[in-house]
């Protein structure tokens, strides 16, 4: 039952899900100031790209998540 074994628990499932948020959060509020840091400020364009970075990220993971359970 250790993750290296290459099982899928619960726990797993939900470690992989709360990296995949925290990722996708990070990776969105930098891509925010990159992109509309001049138009919005840097603060701004950080925390709209926070807010949706997820969204995207998040539901390819569960995805993801899914099919490996299922094989």
């Amino acid at each position: 039952m250790h993750p290296a074994a290459g099982e899928l628990t619960t726990i797993t499932i939900f470690l992989w899900t709360l990296a995949s948020i925290v990722v996708s959060i990070a990776a969105g509020a930098v891509a925010g100031m990159a992109l509309g840091g001049k138009e919005l400020g840097k603060s701004l364009g950080a925390m709209m790209g926070g807010l949706y970075g997820p969204l995207a990220a998040v539901p390819g993971i569960l995805i993801g998540l899914i099919i490996l359970a299922l094989v």
